[in-house]
């Protein structure tokens, strides 16, 4: 068969293909081409999933009627300058779009529409494209002094084949909605209007630039839930600046969904960037768990590729190892800062659990010589009348109440910390108790919980989850003084795989020498382990070796071998903390609170589930009807 030359209806089709997936990246591109003119307001309509209808309309500042007819051809655009000498510079890219094929590309597929005023013009024009064919300019009203309206219907009618591929009106309508909340993430000072089939289903006025303004429109689309367990990221190096929120470790989801990155003002899927943030929740989340957050990676053009594919959804970094260390060192710096915060989501879950009862309870009936509960430790109550104690027994027996004196306001100024474990450094207390984050002492319930009062609420603690915390950032702490303590291999073993996964992992030596694990190249397409960490004792080293290379392959960095020791140290940390069923003292309690507020990320276990729950006074009075 000859070789022949497609016809431009045909190559702009295949063209179409690559840009217009379907109606949401169409009107991710109609969207673009809104910001970059310079609106403030943008309103989408879409009909039947986009594929009937679709209505971006605008106020930026239009497109001149001698420009209009270029505007539909391909690979014409206003966002690229020439140089003096003609050339154009594809480095230096500060738009959302500029490659010039949306247009042209809607136009070859479906009955494209554009009505614009610019700036200063004395009336509005139209112009329409049907399947590739161009139509006369032609007058046209327009609502307001200038911007634009583009009209897409029947998308993909000339290119029947595609709308097989099309999934139903409600998932297309479900994409387009993301899309828009993606782009409304990324300019929290431009007002979003979404109809869908005649509805509105999103409006969102335009915020403040800044943080404050960012942090309200994060909240109109993601809930007050992550405003409220958002931590700020604001982290410069090297003149790339990192900022947005992320949440905190027990907000954590199920799936990765609430995640969005943000590179230069444009949504992006890279998994250099979802590797870091990963990375940076390795210590603080199990591996099904996935972290909340928002990021925004602002860089010199000149050091990212966004011109990777016609979609602009990837690109490609100079420098990816100070990306990922930005993201890494950015995140962990905000969650050290947390401390032991925990996420609010946590109290409400408890408060839900609660349900009132008014009447007579299926359980045991009481008798004045039923027996007091047990499991409180500490003090052990004032003396009572016998009368009192006749009406109410158990009076005289152990109560919650732990401080050292009910008569003197003193507080030991340094607690003691549980047997068989390091003491705290001095607490100097202040004049009450109640003063202190994680508040005082009150009791222990079913050998497990600590039981402790704030001043405007009260605070349960999982005893053993909180040291295990505890304990774990200790160990993590005397890994990072030093190196990991290595054991030699009896017999170096040589593990084959790809050359390039052999390549990758022989190019992390150093960083894997770190962790306890001393590898080499071992010719093309393996390489020789001598060392391992001690701590993993008897281990695979082949599908410890193979695991390290897929991980380096999808994220860019050695996690199993992480994964692992953090498992190693969780699970030593464990049989090293206080146990469940253990009745503690009250200056043991006191001590593991203190312990707490001093430690950062105390507030959740080393899988990420939260290690206390504390209830404000205002829900208690919720709950017995007293608010």
């Amino acid at each position: 068969m000859p070789i022949r030359r497609l016809p431009p209806e045909t190559v702009n089709r295949i063209a179409a293909g690559e840009v217009v997936e379907r109606p949401a990246s169409a009107i991710k591109e109609l969207v673009e081409n809104a910001l970059d003119a310079g609106a403030a307001n943008i309103e989408i309509q879409a009909d039947g999933g986009g594929l009937s209808r679709i209505l971006i309309a605008d106020d930026g500042k239009g497109i001149p009627k001698a420009e209009l007819p270029l505007a539909i051809e391909r690979h014409a655009t206003s966002k690229l300058e020439p140089d003096d000498a003609g050339d154009v510079d594809l480095l230096r890219i500060h738009t959302l779009g500029f490659r010039g094929e949306a247009l042209p590309s809607i136009g070859s597929v479906a009955r494209l529409s554009i009505t614009t005023r610019a700036r200063d013009a004395a009336g509005a024009w139209a112009i329409h494209v049907e399947g590739g064919d161009q139509r006369p300019l032609s007058p046209a009203p327009f609502p307001g002094p200038h911007g634009a309206r583009v009209e897409v219907r029947d998308l993909f009618y000339a290119t029947p084949a595609r709308l097989k591929f099309m999934k139903s009106e409600r998932s297309e309508a479900m994409a387009i909605s993301e899309e828009i909340k993606r782009q409304a993430m990324a300019h929290e000072a431009v007002a979003f209007t979404l109809s869908l089939d005649g509805k509105t289903t999103l409006r969102l006025p335009a915020e403040h630039p800044g943080d404050e303004g960012r942090l309200r429109r994060l909240s109109a689309l993601l809930g007050r839930d992550f405003e409220a367990n958002a931590l700020l990221i604001d982290q410069e190096r090297d003149g790339v600046r990192l900022s947005g929120y992320a949440g905190l470790p027990t907000y954590s989801r199920g799936n990765a969904a609430h995640q969005y990155l943000f590179v230069n003002g444009r949504p992006v899927k890279d998994r250099l960037l979802q590797g870091a943030l990963r990375g940076a929740y390795a210590d603080f989340l199990a591996r099904d768990r996935h972290p909340a957050a928002v990021l925004f990676l602002d860089i010199d053009p000149l050091y990212v590729d966004v011109n990777v594919h016609p979609a602009k959804a990837e690109v490609r970094f100079r420098d990816p190892a100070l990306v990922r260390g930005l993201i890494v060192g950015g995140l962990r710096h905000a969650l050290h800062a947390a401390g032991h915060r925990a996420s609010t989501t946590v109290a409400a879950d408890a408060l839900s659990g609660f349900q009132p009862h008014t009447g007579v309870t299926s359980g045991p009936v009481y008798s004045p010589s039923a027996p007091s509960a047990q499991g409180f430790s500490g003090w052990t109550g004032w003396s009572q009348p016998a009368a009192a104690a006749q009406v109410l027994p158990g009076l005289n027996e152990r109560s919650a109440r732990v401080e050292p004196g009910w008569d003197s306001p003193s507080w030991p100024q340094q607690a003691t910390a549980p047997a068989g474990h390091d003491s705290p450094v001095a607490h100097h207390a202040p004049t009450d108790p109640l003063d202190y984050p994680l508040g005082a002492a009150r009791g222990q319930l079913h050998a497990n919980y600590i039981v402790a009062q704030t001043r405007d609420g009260l605070v349960i603690v999982d005893q053993h989850a909180a040291h295990e915390r505890l304990v774990y950032e200790r160990m993590k702490a005397q890994m990072a003084e030093g190196a990991v303590t290595r054991q030699a291999l009896l017999t170096p073993e040589v593990v084959d795989l790809d050359p390039a996964e052999a390549d990758r992992v022989a190019a992390r030596a150093d960083e894997l020498a770190e962790m306890g694990l001393i590898v080499e190249a071992f010719g093309a397409g393996a390489v020789l382990v001598r060392e391992t960490p001690a701590m993993l004792g008897d281990t695979d080293v082949q599908g410890l070796i193979r695991d390290i290379a897929d991980d380096l392959s999808e994220h860019g960095q050695a996690l199993s071998l992480k994964e692992r020791l953090a498992a190693i140290c969780g699970t030593m940390a464990c049989h090293g903390s206080v146990r469940s069923g253990r009745v503690l003292s009250a200056p043991e309690m006191n001590a593991l609170l203190r312990q707490m507020e001093a430690t950062p990320h105390s507030g959740q276990c080393n899988h990420g589930r939260p290690t206390y729950v504390e209830l404000k006074l205002h829900d208690l009075e919720k709950l017995f009807g007293r608010r």
